[in-house]
């Protein structure tokens, strides 16, 4: 666990098509200040406004993650949120010329490899944590999501859908960057040949291909390269989940389980995470703080 803040070393760029928009976009992950969060810049309108990365900034979560501000928007952020949340970097600027996050291979690797390549720079500033005290639990029908106090961060996810190769399907770590980057963050988003078929008849998914997604039809799976996990569907859900609970603004020391859930829902689950202010603490845990026992004169409110 990281109990300074970070940021990416270097400034690094790469170029892709968003997913449902089709267009072209040129994105670039720059440095940013101690205290300044993950901020997305749109280079391609006047005045380059910014908005940052904040579940109080969703405006649309029916098929991706958009946030939005004094009218624009920055859509798709979810595979970038969640690999600062998973990399542990709490400061960066997100520039693009576009609306839509490029989707890159439908994971969060590419990402991934281009911010390991060029390093991340420990801050002289300590990072502050919500803390859990007690669980919070959020239900509806067979879908949930909870989170119970711990002394890191963790993701129990668990999926089921009626289809052979995926079936149930459970995963469960701890969020450190070694294991996001190993066994999170390559996983593709994942869909159905006549969601695929649906979503670009009515003009979405434009950019999608088998280049960007997993794809099944009732036979199985369509890509000619297969799967790069045996359980890949599942993992990708615990990526969509990280980028979500990131626009909580602070990371998190507790652990979350959820089943069947989405970005409509975590989204739910966030709003009622803040309505639940008694259920957390917000909290500076310095240098010297035990990790499995925080004291109170190791913490600072």
């Amino acid at each position: 666990m990281h109990l300074n803040q970070r940021t990416v070393a270097k400034s690094v760029s790469c170029s892709g098509r968003g997913v449902h928009s089709g267009k072209e976009v040129t994105l670039t992950i720059r440095p940013a200040p101690l205290n300044h969060g993950i901020k997305f810049i749109r280079t391609d309108l006047p005045d380059r406004p910014g908005i940052s990365a904040h579940f109080n900034a969703v405006v649309d979560t029916s098929l991706a993650t958009v946030i939005g501000h004094d009218g624009f928007i920055v859509s798709t952020i979810e595979h970038m949120m969640a690999t600062l949340s998973g990399l542990s970097i709490d400061n960066a600027t997100v520039e693009l010329d576009a609306y839509e996050v490029p989707i890159m291979d439908g994971s969060a690797g590419p990402f991934t490899s281009m911010i390991r390549a060029v390093g991340i720079e420990e801050q002289l500033g300590p990072r502050c944590f919500f803390v859990v005290k007690d669980p919070i639990v959020l239900e509806e029908g067979d879908r949930s999501v909870a989170i119970y106090p711990d002394t890191a961060f963790r993701i129990t996810y668990t999926i089921a859908f009626d289809h052979p190769l995926i079936g149930n399907q459970s995963y469960s770590l701890e969020v450190v960057d070694d294991i996001f980057a190993q066994e999170i963050s390559k996983a593709r988003t994942f869909g159905f040949l006549h969601e695929v078929e649906y979503l670009k008849r009515y003009g979405f998914a434009k950019g999608g291909s088998l280049d960007n997604a997993v794809v099944l039809d009732q036979a199985g799976i369509m890509n000619t390269d297969g799967l790069r996990y045996p359980d890949e569907f599942v993992r990708h859900k615990i990526l969509d989940c990280l980028g979500d609970f990131s626009l909580l603004g602070m990371p998190v020391l507790g652990h979350l389980v959820a089943r069947k859930s989405g970005h409509a829902f975590n989204h739910a689950f966030i709003k009622e995470f803040f309505a639940r202010k008694g259920a957390w603490d917000t909290l500076t845990i310095h240098e010297t703080s035990p990790r499995t026992n925080f004291q109170e004169e190791d913490i600072a409110a």
